[in-house]
């Protein structure tokens, strides 16, 4: 069977029906992302791809499964729609593929306490700065492994300037934690969130978090955040989340040092 790369997402669009995933919903309103499927026309199987990201829908194709995008990550997260995917993914890639469980928050955009976000934004320990990433700020977190996925999807600076969206906190002026848009779709973004090893739990993802969520209020956009892992769901629950299910995915490849939710 071959693969082939989707324009029209229209025609995967069904295939993809109340996955409440904004990477998907990027990806099929043209906003970042690639689609792939078994047929340009009448699509039985398809895979969105977005960075590290890789979504599979339909009818079970080992094709899809194995398909990586030229610019796909060393890592590459595969989450499978159902069970029957999931048992697909594990036969083209056996032991390279290591499941995983991720955790689905709530999008309630009313949920949110404003207060309390803006009191978290407020509990920077002394020395520290937080403000809005600029060019010089995008620059380095694109140099930098710990913080690339902060600004990686965008095509450069402008890109990021036009769509994007985030907030850095700084020391000396350099770049130390962050929170920023990993992706951006009509109605929102999806939220990354890194902080350089040496400055971990000094509650620096916090008061970037908050930041950021107030900043995406203010401006009508929805903050969406799905979590790696117990450590993450329980920062989306401190800045006012609830939980949705965990649910399983597919890492492939070698994860570098990371620190983010996604």
């Amino acid at each position: 069977m071959a693969v082939y790369r989707v324009t029209d997402t229209a025609r995967v669009a069904p295939l993809f029906a109340k996955w409440p995933e904004t990477m998907i919903w990027s990806c099929l309103q043209g906003c970042m992302g690639s689609a792939w499927a078994d047929d340009q026309t009448a699509p039985t199987a398809a895979l969105v791809a977005l960075g590290d990201f890789g979504f599979l829908a339909g009818q079970p194709q080992p094709q899809l499964a194995a398909h990586r995008p030229e610019d796909a990550p060393d890592l590459c997260i595969l989450v499978p729609q159902n069970e029957a995917w999931a048992r697909c993914i594990e036969q083209v890639y056996g032991d390279r593929a290591q499941r995983v469980q991720r955790y689905a928050v709530k999008k309630e955009p009313g949920v949110f306490d404003q207060d309390r976000l803006r009191a978290l934004a407020a509990e920077l320990p002394e020395g520290y700065v937080l403000q809005p990433i600029n060019a010089a700020l995008f620059a380095q977190a694109k140099a930098q492994q710990w913080s690339y996925s902060l600004c990686g999807q965008f095509a450069g600076w402008e890109d990021y300037r036009r769509r994007g969206l985030g907030v850095a906190a700084t020391r000396d002026g350099q770049l130390v934690a962050g929170a920023s848009s990993y992706s951006v779709y009509r109605q929102g973004i999806e939220i990354e969130i890194d902080t350089r090893a040496d400055h971990r739990r000094r509650g620096l993802a916090t008061a970037c978090g908050a930041a950021l969520i107030l900043d995406c209020l203010e401006r009508g956009l929805y903050p969406s955040w799905d979590a790696q892992n117990l450590h993450s769901l329980a920062l989306a629950q401190k800045l006012g989340y609830r939980p949705a299910a965990p649910y399983p995915a597919y890492e492939v490849g070698e994860r570098p040092p990371h620190t983010g939710h996604l």
